[in-house]
């Protein structure tokens, strides 16, 4: 995969996961999980800011 479509592709999965989705979270909500969904949204969002970091910096060391 290019550096630039990983870049892409990590910054879209970070948009898509900070941005409410509401018939996921009631359904988290109604089988009463909504704190330990969250907590592997904030994990997964953690871990890709991560990768898009180091995605940045191999680009930037080209």
């Amino acid at each position: 995969m290019d550096t630039n479509a990983k870049i892409d592709a990590l910054q879209l999965m970070l948009t898509d996961l900070r941005t409410r989705n509401e018939p996921i979270r009631h359904k988290a909500a109604f089988r009463g999980c909504q704190p330990e969904f969250q907590k592997l949204v904030t994990k997964l969002i953690e871990q890709l800011e991560s990768d898009l970091l180091i995605e940045k910096r191999r680009l930037r060391e080209k």
